[in-house]
């Protein structure tokens, strides 16, 4: 049995337009409804044919769900549901797909007190963004973490895991706290860090007479496509989980400067233990089946 007969997904970026295109092909009975703020959007998801309705006003998108899914910025979570309160049915579920997931309960609930709310992040994407970005299988194989707070039905919780089951993925529950703490290290540090490489080799740029760009190795190389991530989202990930990001900023920031001391010193063994031991993270990673482990990472040798 489906645990939904009609899904209404607000926005539709990467995410919201893969769930879309992932209910269609793996519950192709379900109905689909859409909305975006961004009339543009709106417009290429008609072209597209992405969902069954296309609504211009969200609270019209939402009337006669009985799950609604929030695929906007984290930052933008509760004027979302907001703009939904008045005409959310007093039986539908709630969720979101934010990496963020502290503030964003706390945003949705001054919003909708009374809602079920059942916070969810799927941990997948890709470097691109936009309704034509979106595709069915972005989810399979890849975790979904639920973080439903205290007190939630359990089975809107059931039905809400059943329905990212159905999309392909493997589910996982945290408390939203230890998301948040666990995230900001495996997603938004790299992310920083990516964003920090990139923007040096920029401003290098004029000096090196555009060798950076040119002679990109594949280390660079995969950093820009990090860094290449939706700038609207990535500024609010960091503004709603800063406590977090903080924290592990300053670890590696500590541990960075361990690493500038054995460069300094000459210590090879301490780097060589070192790069042993990451090499190891790398392999387990392969081994979860959360990489691919073909050459130069699956890159097509045409």
């Amino acid at each position: 049995m489906l645990p939904f007969a009609r899904v209404t997904v607000i926005g539709l970026g990467l995410i919201g337009s893969s769930i879309a295109h992932g209910v269609r092909q793996h519950m192709p009975s379900v109905r689909v409804t859409g909305y975006d703020a961004s009339p543009e959007v709106r417009e290429t998801a008609r072209r597209i044919d992405l969902c069954d309705d296309i609504a211009d006003i969200a609270g019209t998108a939402v009337i006669d769900a009985d799950l609604v899914v929030l695929c906007v910025p984290v930052g933008a979570m509760g004027q979302a549901a907001a703009e939904i309160a008045a005409d959310l049915p007093a039986d539908a579920i709630l969720t979101d797909v934010g990496s963020c997931k502290e503030s964003v309960l706390e945003a949705v609930r001054a919003a909708l007190p009374n809602a079920t709310f059942v916070p969810a992040h799927p941990v997948a994407g890709t470097e691109n963004s936009g309704p034509e970005a979106g595709f069915a299988t972005l989810f399979h194989h890849r975790w979904c973490i639920l973080t439903p707070p205290e007190g939630t039905d359990p089975l809107a919780v059931e039905r809400v895991a059943e329905f990212w089951r159905r999309l392909g993925a493997e589910l996982e529950t945290m408390a939203p706290d230890h998301h948040d703490r666990v995230l900001a290290v495996t997603s938004h540090l790299p992310h920083l860090i990516a964003y920090t490489i990139v923007g040096t080799a920029s401003d290098l740029e004029e000096v090196t007479q555009s060798e950076v760009i040119k002679f990109s190795a594949g280390g660079f190389r995969d950093f820009t496509r990090i860094a290449a991530s939706d700038p609207t989202m990535w500024r609010d990930v960091f503004l709603a989980n800063r406590e977090a990001v903080l924290d592990m900023l300053q670890r590696f920031s500590e541990d960075l400067t361990a690493l500038q001391r054995a460069i300094r010193w000459g210590k090879g063994d301490e780097l060589f233990e070192l790069f042993t031991r990451t090499r190891a993270v790398r392999r387990s990673i392969i081994d979860q089946g959360q990489d691919d482990a073909r050459p130069d990472f699956g890159r097509a040798h045409e």
